[in-house]
């Protein structure tokens, strides 16, 4: 899995200060100390070849404090198209400052979607029951780093009403802290951490 994997930012180096994603907070101090928290997004192949463009638009991301509420975090409306996030893709959603610490999971909220098919016809994208795509994932936000978090989530056919709805691809999701890559294998539960010194992402698409 690579850095620019579709990851809906599980909050390690990212959303924030010039950096991607964070979350940084202040532990007993008189000021708040934070990180970034950067969010991206991913596309790992469902039914994604049935698309000619497959554009979502994000409104919200809602982190949760392992020790306090949920927060919801303004997307601004972001539009991306799926279809050009497959393989090792992703796009920056948005970054945020956030308080120091670890968060449980991460949900993104779609507002609106607008696919068309190969065929030219247009499609219905939905996301189950309407609920945001939630990412059981946790993450950290260090201070003064980006942690960079990549949702991925991809469209499945629903039946045969030519319908699709998006499914979050847990497998898929990465979370960044600047000088490391770390991913779970969620089949043997094995992490893997691939050093990549300081590494960061400023682009706002990468592939």
């Amino acid at each position: 899995m690579t850095h620019t994997r579709r990851r809906f930012l599980r909050s390690a180096a990212g959303i924030a200060a010039a950096t991607t994603a964070g979350l940084a907070g202040c532990m007993g101090t008189a000021s708040a100390t934070t990180g970034t928290l950067s969010t991206r997004v991913s596309d790992k192949p469902g039914d994604i070849a049935d698309f000619e463009s497959c554009v979502v638009t994000v409104s919200t991301v809602r982190v949760k404090p392992a020790d306090g509420e949920a927060k919801s975090l303004d997307a601004g409306g972001t539009a991306l198209d799926l279809v050009e996030l497959q393989g090792d893709a992703s796009a920056l959603v948005e970054e945020f400052e956030l308080e120091t610490g670890i968060y449980d999971f991460l949900q993104v909220e779609v507002s609106e979607t607008d696919a068309t098919l190969t065929d030219g016809s247009a499609a219905t994208v939905e996301v189950p029951g309407s609920a945001p795509l939630k990412f059981e994932r946790s993450f950290e936000i260090r201070a003064d780093e980006t942690t960079t978090f990549t949702a991925d989530f991809t469209p499945v056919k629903a039946g045969n009403a030519g319908k699709y709805v998006l499914q979050p691809v847990a497998d898929e999701v990465t979370e960044t802290y600047e000088s490391e890559e770390t991913t779970t294998d969620t089949d043997s539960n094995e992490t893997t951490t691939d050093s990549t010194a300081n590494e960061t992402t400023t682009n706002e698409t990468t592939s």
